[in-house]
């Protein structure tokens, strides 16, 4: 594997401790946080004591700083912690109001108290990054990006099912080499969704040994998440074995009502693959259901080659039997009784179903209420979704997982919390509250409410955990000469406001976050500062 340089700090390398030297720093701080319980990321415990930051990285910490300051902060004994960094987002703009193009100063993000994200993941990414980058102005996050499997095999290929001819392989490499070499931290694969659901494992190692070369992390959105759960694992562990690189597994799961109970036995795989020297780890979100397209309740074979080739199959009448079939077959795996578990999130055609199951839908529409009517319905939409643009029909949200099992996976050492959400324009269609309040509802359910993590830990999850499996080597811990991308906070007040019923709304208790040095919210309200960058991989 290509070796990533360590980034140097103002004492030494990355393990070496520079507290007690703190006071020993001269000249004036931009910024002095006093009386702070110091949760540095590491999952140590805390301590109380000053943190002073100058030109964007923090100056030095102690129990008491003897250093001026242009601002001081009183923490009162709140929490200070490194600002949350969220491995899986999807930030790419579908148009103008949406997107960090739409809205760069990432407003939701910020107000959950995160200061970075990584985007381009499920193998859906720009796949021009110069021009991304030169795209992305005034922004109020850091932002890093995969090059992402899927949008360069669409691009060279389409969305065909098929294997690519040694051409359009070189092509697809190319691709890859170009992104690496504009910044990209990694590879990443969506092998449930087309077309790269449509590849044979050897195609994404040639891809991602491209990436390897230039020291990137591979992540995957696994190809099958239910019965074929724990084969999908060892295939993602495969993969990056024979490219040489870092796996980052996302938003771990298992899917369907069926499966539930059985999450531990893929958290055991996880940790025997590292026990066995694969450097594997996870994401997952704190909550039960999912989100993601229409198009997954079809049989893979059936959503390939666009909107009207999906078309064609669902008004063939012997094409369509197949369909239903195997409609049928999956949603009885899931241990389904019918589709009231998906829930429309964003529907083009027809915006007045977001917010409904597709069972509330079916009888909406004076049908009886049977799968057979329901799929009817699905397929429908799909078509309309189709011809309004989106082939995969629309964005739905999913009650796959259960609180049991995300329990299970989230206390498993090795699992960071993400939010696989976007940058959301408020009020605009039903979408998975996990874009407004991931990492309040860790801090507030999953450590005040019910201790299912510590503090520190869960801090850790969100930050030096990502940071160290991307690369992050001046980021993700308190610590003099990193990065000062900060978060303050009391964990008592801590709360996440959006839900499944009511989703716009932000998280409340973040008192101060500061990106790069600059504080973007101040006692809560965001500032509009815009000190964020976009980090390369060679800047990082």
């Amino acid at each position: 594997m290509a070796m990533k340089l360590l980034a140097l700090v103002a004492c030494g390398t990355l393990i070496t401790s520079c507290e007690n030297s703190a006071q020993t720093e001269s000249g004036v701080a931009d910024l002095i946080i006093r009386n702070a319980h110091i949760v540095d990321g590491t999952g140590s415990p805390w301590t109380r004591g000053d943190v002073a930051i100058r030109d964007g990285r923090i100056l030095a910490m102690g129990p008491t700083l003897d250093i001026e300051a242009t601002n001081v902060i009183d923490a009162a004994g709140r929490v200070l912690a490194p600002g949350f960094i969220d491995v899986h987002t999807h930030v790419e703009s579908s148009d103008n109001r949406d997107g960090l193009e739409g809205i760069p100063r990432a407003d939701n993000f910020l107000l959950d108290g995160v200061t970075t994200i990584i985007t381009g993941n499920c193998g859906s990414s720009e796949t021009d990054l110069a021009a991304y980058r030169s795209r992305l102005d005034m922004l109020g996050i850091n932002v890093a990006t995969l090059i992402g499997h899927n949008s360069i095999r669409q691009q060279v290929m389409g969305s065909d099912d098929r294997a690519p001819t040694p051409a359009e392989l070189e092509a697809m490499q190319a691709l890859v080499e170009k992104a690496m070499q504009e910044g990209a931290v990694g590879f990443s694969t969506g092998l449930l969704y087309v077309p790269g659901t449509y590849a044979k494992t050897d195609e994404v190692v040639s891809l991602a040994k491209v990436a390897s070369a230039y020291g990137g992390v591979y992540s995957s959105h696994i190809r099958e998440q239910g019965a074929k759960l724990h084969e999908s694992v060892n295939e993602a562990v495969f993969i990056g074995q024979e490219a040489d690189m870092p796996v980052q597994v996302s938003h771990f799961k298992v899917k369907g009502r069926t499966r539930w109970g059985t999450i531990g036995d893929a958290v055991a795989l996880v940790e025997e693959h590292r026990r066995n020297g694969i450097d594997v780890v996870i994401d997952a979100y704190p909550y039960e259901r999912a989100s993601t397209n229409l198009g997954v309740n079809l049989p893979r074979w059936a959503v390939a080659g666009g909107a009207e080739a999906v078309a064609e199959r669902i008004n063939d009448p012997a094409t369509r039997t197949r369909i239903v079939t195997s409609m049928l077959e999956m949603l009885a795996d899931g241990g389904y009784p019918d589709y009231s578990f998906a829930t429309v999130a964003q529907y083009s055609p027809n915006p007045e179903l977001n917010g409904m199951t597709i069972s509330e839908i079916n009888q909406s529409l004076g049908r009886d209420a049977t799968i057979d009517n329901e799929i009817d319905t699905i397929l429908e939409m799909m078509i309309e979704g189709g011809a309004a643009g989106n082939s995969q029909g629309g964005a739905m949200v999913y009650h796959y997982m259960s609180t049991d099992d995300v329990d299970t996976i989230l206390r498993y050492p090795n699992a960071a919390i993400a939010s696989d959400g976007g940058v959301i324009t408020p009020g605009r269609g039903h979408p998975h509250p996990r874009s407004y309040g991931t990492n309040a509802r860790v801090l507030a359910d999953y450590v005040r409410e019910r201790g299912v993590l510590t503090l520190e830990d869960a801090i850790r999850r969100m930050t030096s955990l990502p940071a160290r499996t991307f690369g992050f080597q001046d980021r993700g811990i308190v610590r003099p000469g990193f990065v000062a991308d900060l978060v303050l906070f009391d964990p008592e007040r801590v709360v996440d406001k959006a839900t499944f019923t009511d989703p716009h709304n932000y998280s409340e208790g973040f008192d101060t976050v500061i990106v790069n040095g600059v504080s973007v919210v101040s006692d809560g309200q965001l500032t509009d500062r815009r000190p964020g960058a976009f980090i390369a991989y060679n800047e990082k």
